[in-house]
């Protein structure tokens, strides 16, 4: 578990990378600040400044994660210590971690509101949340929302399986984007930085090789609908759009949202011209239609169960979580209270 350094900030004297613990705020709202020293689009001088903002406002106490899962143990212990509010700044991981260490607490214990400043390169959840992709814009829509008592409940997926209740955020995917999220991480442990340009670059080779997406050995369940079979690609989504492309928005299930149940997409047919009009669909503001050619699409659903005949890679907010035979989903409506 996190071991925290506590000491009272006076001015600039704060020394890097320790625990804060500020007690010039009365205002009676304990927030934990989670900040990932790793996050690709920040910096130390942004996250001072926006610690600093914060503290104006809230009693905080600030740590900085320091191995895989380590935000989620923190999010966990703040649950346990009766933290009314807990703060990340990193990017999707991140913002999965704390999550799911906020929802994997013991159930009778009161769950902190969570409010997701930007600091990765996708910041996919954030965006769908409507907050600013600057980390120091999008501190101020926090406190403006602190300030005004402003919150919401937003609904998340979860893999249903004893084994592993894994929450995700906005999307999980088996085939072919989690192919490309295995070659990024391991392109990152050569040494590459996960950035946009590393993403879309990975994912079209891969779909100019096509062997992923010309696999159709997954089949989509749910409840009171015949399966589907010879799927080469799907993709779960809690929320739209599925990810970026730098700045640009793709979206497969453009209906999807955090207030309803679990929207999916998958491929029934793969070759390079409908491959391309289907991308060229999903890069439209307008996203992939309900019906058309070559893919499939589910709305507002509670549950789903995808099944492969081999092993394939999954993940779920980016997340590669190995190869696997056979996924449950399911919605679970107003998990999370919201800030921002």
């Amino acid at each position: 578990m996190g071991v925290w350094t506590r000491f009272t900030v006076t001015g600039a004297d704060r020394p890097c990378g320790q625990a804060v613990r500020h007690h010039h705020y009365t205002g009676g709202v304990r927030a934990l600040f989670i900040s990932n020293p790793q996050a690709t689009t920040t910096t130390s001088r942004s996250r001072d400044v926006i610690v600093r903002a914060l503290a104006s406002d809230v009693s905080l106490e600030v740590v900085q994660t320091e191995y895989r899962n380590h935000a989620k143990e923190l999010a966990g212990e703040a649950v346990e210590k009766g933290y009314d509010l807990v703060i990340s700044l990193g990017g999707d991981g991140t913002v999965n971690e704390v999550v799911n260490g906020i929802l994997s607490a013991p159930a009778d214990l009161p769950r902190p509101a969570y409010a997701a400043l930007p600091g990765g390169s996708a910041n996919v959840f954030i965006r769908s949340l409507g907050l600013p992709t600057d980390p120091i814009e999008a501190t101020g829509a926090v406190l403006e929302a602190l300030r005004s008592g402003s919150r919401r409940e937003v609904g998340l997926g979860q893999i249903d399986d004893p084994e592993d209740g894994r929450y995700f955020t906005f999307c999980a995917g088996f085939g072919w984007d989690a192919d490309v999220v295995h070659e990024v991480e391991r392109q990152r442990r050569r040494g590459l930085r996960a950035s946009p340009v590393l993403y879309v670059g990975i994912a079209f080779q891969m779909f100019v090789r096509g062997r992923a997406l010309r696999d159709p050995s997954l089949t989509v369940e749910t409840p009171g609908r015949r399966p589907v079979s010879d799927l080469s690609f799907a993709l779960v989504t809690n929320t739209s759009p599925w990810t970026y492309a730098g700045s640009v928005a793709l979206r497969p299930t453009p209906r999807s949202r955090l207030e309803l149940g679990l929207d999916a997409f998958a491929m029934t047919q793969v070759n390079p011209v409908l491959a391309g009009k289907i991308l060229r669909k999903m890069l439209s503001p307008k996203g992939v239609d309900p019906r058309g050619r070559g893919y499939l699409t589910w709305h507002d659903k509670q549950k789903f169960t995808i099944r492969s005949q081999r092993p394939r890679a999954f993940q779920i907010d980016g997340e590669y979580l190995g190869h696997r035979e056979q996924v449950n989903f399911r919605s679970i409506p107003k998990a999370l209270r919201i800030v921002g």
